[in-house]
């Protein structure tokens, strides 16, 4: 099958197109090379069996060229993370949703119907949490004079008592926290509008906290465990934020490009005008300070330092309930917690 992936040269789309090829489709990567992402590194070589195309995701000459001869796409273009401040806001949301409204118009044009999208667990925001009185409660978002004060979990917004945290299913409702998050949250309605008036078959795969190699390094936009990694390759202590306590799901990359594969291959398995959104999730719940120590210990640097910091728009718990995407795929992650870490700790970080 010949497949187009946005952003297949970068973290997660480059392992995406090694695993395609592999499994003999025909990738065409069109990547328009973001700084955020790829930090001034030149573009890494397409493997045997991909086409190369470099542009902007909201250039339609350019996409229109790139979606010949396709049958389905694997949308991973995005910038991503928090990002520096909310003066990021209008590239946000040109390079996710204006691109994604592009790359939609232009897969309706083509008669191109099958999309995977590289949707977030951002879109949630804080997690699933319980009340020992109220059971299932949804806190809002943290007060600042709360997180200065050191006060890091959320509390019951009915009585103010200490909430259990779990794994939150793809029914809970959306609740995006920041710029990144509402674009997130975005490019899934834009989908699904798409599906909706021309038949398509669409899957979102709501990724957890993914890592592994070629995370871009020293960039404010890369998530957590880049930005651990990128200071132990300075000789660094890693700078843990608040206690260190919150809860993640970390998932190898190599186990989301997989989770891509299967999910583009069973797309003639779904009803025409529809998608579908799944946890995409290792299943071992972390806290940061647990993936800070593991990384520290495995690269043999400076442990990390917990400063008590905070950035507001940032959440507490989350973590992911990934058993509909098991069900549906038969997908399994392989690469456990300590074993990638092991790895992560020394693999080549992109731009380094």
């Amino acid at each position: 099958m010949r497949v187009l992936v946005t952003g297949g040269a970068g973290f997660i789309g480059s392992h995406i197109v090694e695993i395609l090829v592999a499994r003999g489709h025909e990738p065409v990567v069109l990547d328009g090379l973001l700084p955020t992402a790829h930090h001034g590194a030149s573009a890494r070589p397409v493997p045997a069996g991909a086409t190369w195309l470099h542009g902007d995701l909201r250039d339609s000459t350019l996409v229109r060229r790139a979606l010949t001869g396709v049958r389905a796409v694997c949308h991973q273009a995005a910038m991503v993370g928090l990002g520096k401040d909310f003066a990021d806001a209008p590239e946000y949301v040109g390079c996710n949703d204006l691109g994604t409204a592009v790359l939609l118009a232009e897969m309706a044009e083509a008669g191109v119907d099958r999309l995977v999208l590289a949707g977030s667990m951002v879109v949630y925001g804080e997690g699933r949490y319980d009340c020992p009185d109220h059971g299932r409660v949804r806190p809002g978002p943290r007060a600042e004079r709360d997180l200065a004060a050191g006060r890091f979990e959320p509390r019951c917004p009915r009585c103010g008592a200490e909430l259990t945290p779990g794994l939150v299913g793809e029914e809970a409702p959306a609740d995006p926290r920041n710029v990144y998050a509402t674009t997130k949250l975005a490019q899934e309605h834009l989908a699904a509008a798409w599906a909706r008036t021309t038949g398509g078959r669409a899957v979102s795969l709501r990724y957890h906290n993914v890592y592994g190699p070629r995370m871009p390094r020293d960039t404010p936009y890369a998530g957590v465990a880049s930005l651990f990694r990128s200071a132990l390759a300075r000789g660094e202590a890693p700078r843990v934020f608040e206690d260190g306590g919150q809860r993640r799901d970390f998932v190898h990359v190599r186990d989301v490009a997989t989770a891509n594969a299967m999910a583009l291959e069973a797309l003639d398995d779904r009803g025409p005008g529809t998608i579908a959104a799944y946890n995409t999730g290792s299943g071992e719940p972390h806290t940061v300070g647990e993936m800070a120590t593991a990384l520290a210990t495995a690269h043999g640097g400076p442990l990390p330092v917990v400063t008590g910091e905070y950035r507001l728009g940032d959440v507490r718990h989350i973590t992911a309930d990934s058993a509909r995407l098991r069900a549906a795929l038969d997908w399994r992650p392989e690469v456990g917690f300590a074993e990638g870490m092991a790895e992560f700790a020394t693999s080549g970080l992109r731009g380094a």
